[in-house]
């Protein structure tokens, strides 16, 4: 192994309730529309790709205006972040200082251009992590997003961790082992491996 690639929402943090609150609040305020923009609508949500959340989330408006209105979410959900840090998993910091020191580290995240940027400014961990991707950044569904960063970074053995069932089939898809986080948003029968906190992955790795 040579390198850990890491997923976002679910992995790392868990930033549905500030989301959602966002959203909301965007939704009523600006836009004027009665919607109700939950934590656990958003966890069953996260992790898919962009357009099709704007899909389930406004399925009445048109293709045009789906997008429309979920990039205004994504907006407001921005500035709230960046003002709130959201909720790391437990001794995330001591986690990724610590692996950091062996092996560069990345993220690969469905979510939207401008998201990972905000998790690393508002949580601090810029200097643990070597690059990033997202499907807002290559248009790309995940399994071809991992294998671009991993061809763009040189990437010979990495492994992958993830909190969802799509997270294991894009790992299967890109060939690359799956570490399942079990504390995250969604379960995964039969990955290649299973943490149940991140400092699990010193005990796997180092």
């Amino acid at each position: 192994m040579d390198s850990i690639i890491f997923d976002l929402d679910g992995t790392l943090w868990d930033s549905t309730a500030i989301v959602a609150r966002a959203w909301t609040e965007y939704l009523t305020r600006t836009e004027h529309m009665d919607i109700l923009i939950t934590e656990e609508k958003l966890k069953s949500l996260f992790g898919r790709p962009m357009p099709q959340i704007a899909e389930m989330v406004f399925p009445d408006q048109s293709l045009e205006e789906q997008l429309r209105l979920l990039d205004g979410c994504c907006q407001a959900e921005h500035q709230a972040l960046l003002k709130q840090c959201a909720p790391l998993y437990e001794d995330l910091e001591n986690t990724l200082q610590g692996l950091s020191q062996k092996f560069p580290l990345y993220i690969v995240s469905n979510c939207q251009a401008g998201y990972i940027e905000v998790f690393l400014k508002s949580s601090g961990f810029e200097k643990y992590f070597a690059g990033h991707l997202c499907h807002g950044d290559t248009g790309l569904d995940k399994p071809e997003t991992l294998s671009l960063l991993i061809r763009k970074e040189g990437l010979t053995s990495p492994v992958y961790v993830g909190d969802t069932m799509g997270d294991f089939l894009s790992c299967r898809k890109a060939k690359v082992p799956f570490v399942f986080a079990s504390y995250g948003f969604g379960d995964v029968p039969e990955p290649d491996y299973r943490i149940d906190r991140p400092a699990d992955l010193i005990r796997l790795f180092i």
